[in-house]
Parts: structure tokens; sequence; C-alpha cells
């Protein structure tokens, strides 16, 4: 069964940090590629930022690059998402999603994310 299980998630003030971590499970985790998105309420689910297992190659959507870093485990099918510089309107829902081999060869950023983990909360105050 693919699993995906995200933890890390919580409450923190701005300009604090916070690190995410995307379990996977039940697939192989040497040809993949990795996203976070998130969703805060009201808005539309946003692509934050993907890493292919296969050659490490990332991407970050304009508001959250060079804050945000993600990396890979692979000894430990685990993604994480590292958020320093945190601000209020980075409060959503975070979600990880895995794209399969031979999907992502464009780019992570626009791989067909079909498994989904259950989301974790980040909560930023300001």
């Amino acid at each position: 069964e693919v699993q995906l299980v995200e933890s890390g998630g919580g409450l923190v003030q701005a300009g604090g940090s916070l690190r995410l971590a995307c379990e996977a499970s039940g697939f192989s985790f040497d040809d993949v590629a990795i996203a976070w998105f998130r969703q805060a309420p009201g808005k539309d689910n946003e692509g934050v930022s993907c890493i292919a297992s296969s050659d490490g190659k990332t991407w970050y959507t304009d508001s959250v690059r060079g804050r945000f870093t993600i990396s890979k485990d692979n000894s430990k099918n685990t993604v994480y998402l590292q958020m320093d510089s945190l601000k209020p309107e980075d409060t959503a829902v975070y979600s990880c999603a895995a794209a399969g081999p031979n999907t992502y060869n464009g780019g992570c950023h626009v791989a067909p994310y079909a498994a989904w983990g259950q989301g974790t909360q980040v909560t930023v105050s300001s």
C-alpha cells in the first residue's frame, strides 16, 4: 500500500522555523518526485517545493525561495522541508505528494502527483 505520512507541523511565531517530514512507504524511493503543497483557508492548493529522488534536482515557488529548503534521505524514504523565516502568510495545511518513475522528466514542478498524504497544519502567528 502506497502511503505518505507528514509530521512536524505546529504553531510558531513569525520569524521562526519548522521542519516538516514526509515518510513514504509502499513504493521504491529510487525514482520518484516528492512535492510539498499547501492550502490555506479559502485558497487553492499551491505547489511549494519538490525534489527528484533520482538526481536531487529541486524546485521552489517564488514566495518561499531562499527561506525553505527541501531535502531527502533515501535510506529513510523521507523528504524534509526546512522552513525558516516563517511568515503569517505561510499558514496552511501542508501535504506531501509523490509522482512515479518517468513522470517528472520535464521537472518535478510539472509532474502528475497521484499519491498524497493527509497533511499537517502549520500556523504562523504575527
